[in-house]
């Protein structure tokens, strides 16, 4: 387990909950079954137990969304299979279709001390072997300089809030930009488009957006920010 109070199932259920609706958005009952392999009915009873615990806020016959809470641990066990993904595929040479699987059976073990190193060695990935967003860590840091100039894991402390990246908002959403990650060279072209962490950040869902780029208001000034910034821009919600 990644944490001595929270059992795999629970962590698997959240981690589904995260991957369907990780900018709030309610996940069905039925969505649930078919991603986790379980019925319908014995799915319904989880999801109560998690509201019992505080993780979501379930809705019978509709489905549920997940709290600040169960938000938190599907983030991070999210981000430690999907950077266990990349690590057996680019670093292991494993075979992308084992990668998965391999990636499941060892994320609920891995510490948080053994991915802040995969990260560092990795230099800070920000897309899983399928492209999907690997979320940002949950330690207090503002940029992964930061982060790697603290040497003793002992000294870190977590973050109070969660994050989402620009790539991941799927509705009109607004918040703080509170974390960007990346390497030197990234990090100084975000800096040069005038980015930087406290500034206020709003973007306008288009479900029909065109392109590789995403449309934000930063401090009401208009931006045109390509993906590969935004994947690592990550606001406070």
């Amino acid at each position: 387990m990644a944490d001595g109070k929270i059992s795999e199932n629970i962590e698997e259920y959240l981690e589904v909950l995260y991957r369907n609706g990780s900018n709030g958005e309610q996940v069905s009952t039925t969505q649930l079954s078919k991603d986790l392999g379980i019925a319908p009915g014995s799915v319904t009873q989880m999801l109560k137990k998690l509201e019992d615990l505080g993780y979501i806020v379930y809705t019978p016959y509709k489905g549920a969304t997940l709290t600040d809470d169960g938000m938190q641990i599907a983030q991070k066990i999210t981000r430690k299979h999907r950077i266990l993904e990349k690590f057996l595929l680019d670093i292991l040479k494993v075979k992308e279709e084992n990668i998965h699987d391999q990636a499941c059976e060892m994320e609920h073990t891995l510490s948080d001390e053994a991915e802040r190193a995969l990260c560092t060695m990795m230099h800070h990935p920000d897309l899983c072997p399928d492209e999907n967003i690997i979320p940002a860590c949950n330690f207090d840091f503002e940029s992964c300089q930061q982060c790697y100039s603290q040497k003793d894991f002992d000294q870190v402390i977590n973050r109070k809030f969660n994050l989402l990246s620009i790539s991941e908002l799927t509705s009109s959403t607004e918040g703080t930009i509170s974390f960007i990650r990346g390497n030197e060279d990234l990090l100084g072209e975000i800096t040069d488009n005038g980015i930087k962490v406290g500034q206020h950040l709003k973007y306008e869902y288009n479900e029909n957006r065109i392109g590789n780029h995403y449309l934000v208001t930063i401090d009401d000034e208009e931006l045109n920010i390509p993906a590969e910034m935004a994947n690592n821009i990550f606001i406070k919600v």
